[in-house]
């Protein structure tokens, strides 16, 4: 049989590391289909939606260094959007194949006919389209190189006639490279960045996903300044160590008033490989500093005094040896006070169990960080569950931790936990689901018991949408339309050969999370949580305890005595912190 322009893809993709592809296959992908299957080296995961491929090969290439989606035409590959957005903000390198109807239907609004060049736009770095077997040589490559030079989602137009045609060799198409580069300021900046560290101030850094290869230096030169180490959510799995002589804490909606406090404090910040995106929880009239390999993003949060572009790991190699030492550790103790004080604070909630049907969430994020392995890879739905795993997952061995961190999408946590767990037997898959994201793509379920991935899915189940209910209430809105009538998810579990537990006992707890970590195959722990438990930020302003004032009076003012009583209950400790 000849090379057909789908042997020529595969051949392409097995260069560059890609092992499998998420996909769900049909009309104009068929050829593709066919040439994995004839190949034989390259797994083809059978998703159930094509949103679970994208977020599928999103994690791949965040734990692997490449993903690969595939979409068939029109609504296969609209599908992928939402996941591919996630991805491309997020940084990781996909590859996504977009198959098409022929293309000499083009322009005459044919069945299943879309434009990929429109519509994938503004979730990709690019959009190419192979429109002739002889242009899809120099296609593929520019997609791959694309996706893996410049750090997101690339994606390929590839109509179903082209695919399955004859392939044409060009001298542009052969070969791909992944360049890896030394990235660091020129010496002149560097000749200003090294006075400024060395002064006498106050010196804080803030560490972002852009940290994840250069944790070491990092803390060396912390260690060399006696500065504290505030990280971002997308950060804190590589810092958050029990035992670290620097980390005081997350800064941001999610984080807690020591993170909050060291950045507010800092005479100098210096803001390393992160696009933290809250201004208003950074200083506006202290020194900023803002190193980042991608030159675009500086300056874009905050007022940023001095920027430089450079890898995170290049960049204080470099600047190591001539950073001077410093004995004032004053500031370093007393942001580590405030942070031990949070901890404490976060300890003692999580000692607090709950009653029956009304389980405290803070209890069970810490019994998943207590159980779970070193080296576990953690899914984290947006909404309340991130709340807890942002304060209770803790950075131990090579822990790392994930979600929908930059696109704040809903239903995240299953499907990036079914591409964790396809790139690797070895390492603990834990997705922390909301019973609401989970509901939004309860079918992926099948895929776990299609390939019996073992993953561990803990359902935070408070019946509503909590983060959207807490929402409202702190803009003084009363909640309506967050609530929720959920199906058994443990049941529903065990009808697709995945073992089912419903925790409804907070003292039935621990017993459930061991047995769930000793299991060998895929469980779903269904647990009722307390809908009414708050999570305040670690800076509240006035406005949104008078918003959050003003929605318990409205919900008396209706006769819902019980829920605001609830609310105020739930939630007193930590009103009791800004009061």
């Amino acid at each position: 049989m000849a090379k057909n322009v789908s042997d020529h893809l595969v051949e392409m993709l097995k260069s560059v590391g890609v092992k499998r592809v998420f996909a769900i296959t049909g009309d104009s992908l068929n050829p593709v289909n066919d040439a994995i299957r004839r190949d034989g080296t390259i797994e083809w995961i059978h998703v159930r939606h094509e949103e679970t491929a994208a977020y599928a090969a999103s994690m791949d290439a965040e734990l692997n260094g490449i993903g690969c989606c595939m979409g068939s035409s029109g609504p296969g590959h609209v599908h992928l959007v939402n996941g591919l957005y996630d991805a491309n903000r997020s940084g990781n390198p996909v590859i996504a194949i977009a198959s098409t109807c022929a293309t000499e239907k083009f322009g005459t609004e044919y069945f299943q006919e879309t434009n990929p060049q429109f519509l994938f736009k503004d979730c990709s770095k690019q959009v190419f389209m192979a429109n002739t077997p002889k242009q899809f040589g120099t296609m593929i490559q520019r997609t791959i190189q694309t996706a893996l030079n410049e750090k997101g989602v690339a994606v390929l137009g590839l109509p179903g006639d082209v695919a399955s045609a004859a392939y044409e060799e060009v001298s542009t198409g052969y070969k791909s490279f992944n360049t890896t580069p030394i990235f660091r300021p020129s010496d002149s900046e560097m000749s200003q960045l090294i006075p400024l560290l060395n002064s006498e101030k106050k010196i804080v850094f803030f560490c972002g996903h852009g940290c994840k290869g250069a944790v070491n230096e990092v803390e060396e030169l912390a260690g060399k300044l006696n500065a504290p180490i505030v990280y971002s959510f997308r950060g804190k799995i590589f810092f958050d160590r029990e035992n670290s002589p620097f980390a005081v804490g997350m800064n941001g909606l999610l984080g807690n008033r020591s993170g909050y406090e060291a950045c507010n404090e800092a005479e100098v910040l210096v803001l390393l490989g992160t696009d933290f995106p809250y201004s208003e929880f950074l200083p506006e009239n202290k020194t900023i500093i803002q190193i980042d390999e991608k030159p675009e993003r500086i300056g874009r949060r905050a007022h940023v005094d001095y920027g430089y572009a450079g890898d995170i790991k290049d960049t204080l190699t470099a600047l190591l040896p001539f950073v001077e030492s410093r004995s004032d550790d004053s500031f370093l103790r007393k942001m580590k006070k405030i942070y031990n004080e949070d901890e404490k604070r976060f300890s003692d909630y999580a000692e607090k169990k709950g009653s029956a049907s009304k389980i405290n969430p803070e209890y069970i994020a810490a019994l998943i960080d207590h159980y779970s392995s070193d080296n576990a890879v953690y899914t984290v739905d947006t909404g309340m569950t991130a709340v807890w795993a942002a304060r209770f997952i803790r950075a131990k061995g090579s822990r790392y931790l994930t979600g929908s961190f930059n696109h704040g999408s809903m239903a995240n946590a299953l499907p990036m936990a079914i591409g964790a767990a396809a790139s690797t037997n070895e390492r603990q898959i834990i997705a922390m689901s909301g019973d609401g994201g989970l509901s939004m793509l309860l079918g992926e379920l099948a895929v776990i018991m299609q390939y019996q991935y073992p993953v561990k899915i803990f359902v935070f189940n408070n019946h509503s949408l909590g983060m959207v209910k807490l929402e409202m209430e702190v803009a003084g809105y009363v909640d309506w339309q967050t609530d929720m009538i959920n199906p058994p998810f443990d049941k529903i579990a065990e009808l697709m050969n995945i073992k089912g537990i419903e925790l409804k006992d907070p003292e039935n707890a621990e017993e459930v999370i061991r047995e769930t970590f000793d299991h060998k195959g895929p469980v779903l722990v269904n647990i009722y949580t307390d809908p009414d438990t708050l999570a305040m930020p670690p800076h509240v302003t006035f406005e949104q305890m008078k918003g959050f004032a003003a929605s318990l009076v409205k919900k008396i003012g209706m006769g819902k005595f019980d829920e605001a009583k609830n609310s105020v209950k739930a939630g007193m400790n930590q009103i009791g912190e800004i009061l």
